[in-house]
């Protein structure tokens, strides 16, 4: 009996057909984990070490191995990373993103990940600004330097939930404030100093309605001013036409002129 001969006996065994079956989903689900994307590097180190630098990326890549625990996806063109981006790999604990183009981060883009994950790296990217819950639930130390971020109120209220890496604290800058005065400065330092950038972003709403009262009392007080001016000058005309009448004293002394005379 030939080997294929063999084979198709074994398949149409119902107890070996089965342990075929199972043998081709466990080959699958092996290839499935340890895949790796063709334009990335992958080693494995007690876990995959998957390496995308410089690549001209512009998305994060798709079907990364499941047991990565070090993906490096810096130097490239990524511009946003989205909800979940990550949720698969749930023993991740090195992500870097730096030297991007980043301009903004989906909440909940860390999603599954969020006990794993020891460091993040997101310096030197266009990030302006992020979504208060970002980094919500998230362990990791952040590095977030040299990035041109916006200080005001968001802003603080995310620094207040996350991990900044000691030795890059002083790199996250303002690169642009509420208050002109705190730009270039770091930002931690300026909140050190007891300064709320809330308080600022409620004095900054507050200014359209400042605006809009002043406009409505001017409009109001120059109506005012022209209804009064209006009437005086109404007024004037009307004294200046009963001056022009002729008096009653006037009118009396011709009509006795007039009877004597008859």
């Amino acid at each position: 009996m030939g080997a294929s001969q063999r084979c198709r006996s074994c398949i149409q065994h119902p107890s070996c057909g089965s342990y075929f079956l199972a043998g081709t989903l466990l080959l699958l689900s092996f290839v499935a984990v340890k895949a790796c994307p063709k334009i990335c590097h992958c080693s494995d180190r007690n876990g995959m070490v998957v390496l995308c630098t410089s690549r001209n990326l512009e998305n994060i890549p798709a079907n990364l191995p499941k047991d990565t625990v070090v993906l490096l996806l810096s130097s490239n063109r990524i511009r946003h990373i989205p909800k979940e981006a990550f949720a698969d790999l749930r023993r991740l604990r090195e992500l870097d993103l730096s030297h991007n183009l980043l301009e903004s981060v989906e909440v909940g883009s860390f999603q599954g990940v969020f006990d794993s994950l020891q460091t993040l790296d997101l310096s030197n990217n266009q990030l302006s600004g992020l979504p208060k819950d970002t980094f919500t639930k998230l362990h990791a130390r952040i590095r977030l330097s040299n990035n041109p971020w916006h200080c005001e109120c968001s802003l603080q209220e995310v620094l207040r939930e996350l991990r900044l890496d000691p030795e890059t604290v002083n790199e996250v800058s303002c690169h642009t404030s509420v208050r002109e005065e705190y730009v270039g400065k770091p930002v931690i330092q300026v909140l050190d100093s007891g300064i709320n950038f809330c308080n600022f972003h409620h004095k900054t709403t507050d200014m359209p309605m400042f605006v809009a009262m002043f406009c409505w009392f001017f409009m109001v007080t120059a109506y005012i001013v022209y209804y009064i001016r209006h009437n005086q000058e109404d007024a004037r005309r009307h004294m200046e036409y009963l001056k022009s009448l002729p008096s009653t004293s006037h009118i009396s002394k011709d009509y006795d002129t007039a009877s004597s005379v008859f």
